[in-house]
């Protein structure tokens, strides 16, 4: 359990994230998960990093019952500070930067693919943003990388997912696969970029980032301030003191129109 990382091949490593039941992560996760990243980009030897998980989904978000467990406002903090720094991870990676997803990519998942250079998906992939039916606020800095403008602020706004194969009619989601296959299609693209000249791609990841039209760091952190008002209000305790006591299924039921969710009882959510 916790955040691993191989090296199945020349050039190309991959960061695991295994945190059972739903891989909503404590906070302390987060950070782990930072580090590792952070740790493979700097492998010289390393020209390309996958980002994939185990168990039954992509990423469920933040542990929200360790954040109900604890006094004060500390575990919001620490979970603040932690998305941030995982969420930079990924996006500052100094080579390019794959996630393959299955299943769940909800709240925090949203953040770690949403600044990714590429995303491979199963096809039981879903991507939404519940973060109103948690109480919380942000994300949508990254939601907004994967959707439409307006098409973000109606899943923002009814906490809906949208699937895989709507991703990839957006053109954010390279390749939707079979779930057995989603490893090695993640592989394969990995591996074609990773064959390029190791200090090219940095030079080009750099560049790339530096005509963003949207500062991400920013952006979040912006985001994350209205999250801290709401818990401050008392309107966030009201809606994951719900969660934790109804044991309700992070969204799924609730989706857009001609798509799937995908329930995740006992999952987490970000902040």
């Amino acid at each position: 359990m916790g955040v691993s990382t191989s090296a199945p091949e020349a050039g190309v490593a991959v960061v695991t994230v295994d945190f059972p039941p739903v891989n909503a992560l404590p906070v302390h996760g987060w950070y782990e998960l930072a580090d590792a990243l952070r740790t493979a980009g700097a492998d010289p030897g390393v020209r390309c990093v996958v980002l994939a998980a185990e168990g039954r989904g992509f990423n469920a978000g933040v542990d929200i019952k360790e954040m109900q467990r604890a006094e004060g406002h500390q575990a919001l903090i620490g979970a603040n500070h932690g998305c941030h720094a995982a969420f930079a991870a990924v996006y500052d990676c100094p080579v390019p930067v794959v996630a393959a997803v299955h299943g769940f990519c909800l709240g925090g998942g949203i953040g770690l693919a949403g600044n990714a250079d590429a995303i491979v998906a199963a096809e039981d992939a879903t991507f939404g943003l519940p973060e109103l039916d948690r109480g919380a606020l942000g994300a949508a800095t990254h939601l907004a990388r994967l959707v439409p403008q307006h098409l973000m602020r109606a899943l923002y706004f009814t906490s809906r997912t949208a699937t895989a194969a709507e991703l990839h009619r957006h053109g954010s989601v390279w390749r939707v696969v079979p779930r057995a296959a989603l490893r090695d299609a993640a592989l394969e693209l990995a591996r074609e970029i990773a064959a390029k000249d190791g200090a090219l791609l940095r030079l080009a990841k750099a560049a790339i980032n530096g005509i963003d039209p949207v500062d991400v760091h920013r952006s979040y952190r912006f985001e994350q301030g209205f999250t801290f008002e709401a818990n401050l209000a008392g309107l966030s305790d009201k809606h994951r003191d719900a969660f934790v006591s109804g044991g309700s299924a992070v969204p799924g039921a609730s989706v857009v129109p001609g798509t799937s969710g995908a329930g995740v009882p006992g999952g987490g959510e970000r902040r």
